[in-house]
């Protein structure tokens, strides 16, 4: 049912235009390229989820980059913070290479699932509120998915809040809201979720975020998703699981 499930969501973010300003932006961007990939072929369409559908840990991030995903048509795949990333779920012992090239490049995940707030490429990599909440029953349906997932790395504040709207429409509301920073943890139903600094070049270029420091978050994730299951905790959204019984995207055309 897991790996039905998700290629079900694949399917359906890959066509999905809800969003007339993105649909407009990502597809701007795929043809007009920039030099270095004006060779390319851009995918040009929302990007999917990519990993593995028995993962304890999903790595989460606010969306793709406009010559990263965008291009390849694989998350956090052809860019450098895809490089940073990847590097370390490598070194953590979550994926058999150090680098995400391309969809055809062999990267597999064990124990892991990449995936983004939202799917299209943002002009400004500022999606709004309304093409947020227009995207996130994609993530709903993905966390519901993965059955053995107990633990979200949220990369950035955008993806912290992204999770914790996600899990509540699940039936975990967070209250009060945690705060997001890198390494806070938050409780949340039966599963944890971890704060770390986005791998975007400008935290990485300057040292905000350090390959030791990424990797600390990783394996803390693995530490807490191994962990069993308090009794009790799972249960809040257990009609949410139901097959048919989470929501669409909501349609802004």
């Amino acid at each position: 049912m897991t790996r039905k499930a998700l290629t079900g969501v694949k399917a359906e973010v890959v066509v999905c235009r809800a969003c007339p300003r993105l649909v407009a932006w990502r597809e701007q961007v795929a043809r007009e390229k920039v030099a270095r990939f004006a060779d390319q072929e851009y995918w040009g369409r929302p990007v999917p989820g990519f990993g593995d559908p028995n993962a304890r840990v999903l790595i989460l991030g606010l969306a793709p980059a406009a010559h990263g995903g965008n291009r390849t048509g694989r998350i956090f795949t052809g860019d450098r913070s895809g490089d940073f990333l990847y590097a370390s779920l490598h070194r953590c012992g979550f994926a058999n290479q150090p680098t995400s090239i391309s969809r055809e490049d062999g990267l597999r995940l064990t124990g892991a699932y990449v995936s983004a707030v939202n799917r299209c490429a943002p002009p400004g990599n500022k999606p709004t509120p309304q093409e947020r909440d227009a995207c996130l029953p994609f993530l709903e349906r993905e966390i519901a998915a993965l059955q053995e997932l107990r633990g979200i790395v949220a990369l950035g504040a955008f993806a912290w809040d992204g999770a914790l709207r996600a899990l509540a429409a699940l039936g975990y509301p967070a209250k009060p809201k945690p705060r997001f920073g890198h390494g806070a943890e938050a409780a949340v139903g039966p599963y944890a979720v971890i704060g770390c600094f986005h791998p975007s070049q400008q935290n990485t270029f300057t040292g905000k975020l350090t390959p030791s420091m990424l990797d600390d978050v990783m394996r803390r994730a693995r530490s807490l998703a191994a962990r069993p299951v308090p009794e009790g905790a799972a249960s809040g959204a257990r009609a949410s699981r139901e097959p048919g019984s989470t929501r669409t995207p909501r349609s802004r055309a």
